[in-house]
């Protein structure tokens, strides 16, 4: 099979679809791979790494993408839409609850759209292919969150670790899964004041024998909400519903009564958000500050630390990349895990949780 690597186009997206280890891995499987030129360089590898690895290296974006399989990292842009095609599989993060045109535009043109995030092995509700950039995601709100809190990045000037004598900064983090579970680790580690919210009892449950007494762990509701928001000097939003856009968690107004210079990282931005006055950002304009409050809303934030994240997620997304090639559509036959993925096919929204967000768009 012929295997499509674009270079990524999102604001400063520099992770890459497939690494040259999961090149050589495909290479030796009898498939040929494509990458376009300088798509891996912002990840630390080269056009010779590549080739080295068994790849050719392809001028244009349209000649990675004129392929059978195209495997990528973030979701498409407009500007290639065009290269989308009838019979063509795609294989990448797509978040299409928050994009209707990308869904309407996918089930125009024929594509056979596998988003990563939906990837989830049966009977245990795990997302494998999500998990490792909600790790990197979940630790660098933290890392974010620090830097924003310093008073001339516009935040209101506290150190999250305090010092003797002076109370540590207050991180309050919305959903105990993956993302809130790796921030709390960063944020204990800091030596911040840590409190979790969650509507699972027994997560909560987990979470203490992780944690122990270092973490406050709080059962999520309306009214506990806005007790921990109020007093927030870093929110974090980690809220996650498979397939669907994120439930609104803190209105505008709760926002108004948090103290001027907090700030707010909403991981769940590219599902749509938790809060109601965050909207998308991007690495090279990160931040804006409504209602007195520091708004960090960057979708892509693994993109940030792509050395890192190219590995993780290509450890995690290869075997499946290799199912695909091998076996083509009938992979998805082969592993319930992988079909689940499936969003968009022969022109129909066929995944559940995504139909259930854009009922119009079933037929």
């Amino acid at each position: 099979m012929e295997i499509g690597v674009p270079k990524e186009n999102k604001d400063q997206e520099f992770r890459v679809g497939l690494s040259p280890s999961s090149v050589r891995v495909l290479r030796e499987n009898g498939h040929s791979i494509f990458v376009e030129t300088q798509a891996g360089n912002g990840a630390g590898f080269s056009d010779d790494d590549y080739r080295s690895a068994g790849a050719e290296i392809v001028p244009t974006s349209e000649t990675a993408w004129n392929r059978e399989l195209v495997v990528k990292v973030k979701e498409p842009l407009t500007s290639e839409y065009k290269f989308l095609q009838k019979g063509q599989i795609l294989f990448t993060y797509l978040h299409l609850a928050a994009d209707r045109k990308l869904t309407e535009h996918l089930i125009d043109c024929g594509t056979c759209a596998i988003a990563y995030e939906t990837v989830e092995q049966p009977g245990a509700n795990r997302l494998p292919l999500l998990t490792p950039m909600s790790v990197i995601a979940g630790r660098l709100a933290v890392q974010f969150g620090a830097r924003f809190l310093e008073r001339q990045q516009g935040g209101r000037g506290v150190l999250l670790g305090g010092v003797p004598g002076v109370q540590p900064g207050k991180i309050v983090i919305l959903g105990g899964g993956v993302v809130g579970t790796e921030a709390a680790k960063i944020a204990v580690g800091m030596g911040a004041s840590v409190q979790i919210l969650d509507v699972s009892v027994e997560r909560l449950s987990y979470l203490e024998t992780l944690f122990g007494s270092r973490v406050e762990l709080v059962y999520s509701n309306s009214a506990h909400i806005e007790a921990a928001v109020k007093e927030a000097d870093l929110l974090i939003g980690a809220v996650l519903v498979l397939g669907r856009r994120a439930p609104i968690l803190v209105s505008r107004e709760l926002v108004k009564q948090m103290r001027p210079g907090s700030v707010i990282v909403d991981v769940a931005v590219d599902q749509g958000g938790c809060i109601e006055t965050l909207y998308p950002t991007s690495h090279t304009n990160p931040v804006y500050v409504e209602e007195g409050v520091v708004h960090y809303g960057v979708p892509n934030m693994p993109g940030a630390v792509p050395w890192t994240a190219t590995q993780a997620l290509n450890n995690s997304t290869l075997p499946y990349v290799v199912q695909l090639t091998n076996f083509g559509i009938k992979a998805l036959e082969v592993n319930p895990a992988l079909a689940k993925g499936v969003n968009v096919q022969n022109h129909h929204l066929v995944h559940p949780a995504v139909q259930e967000v854009f009922p119009d768009l079933v037929n």
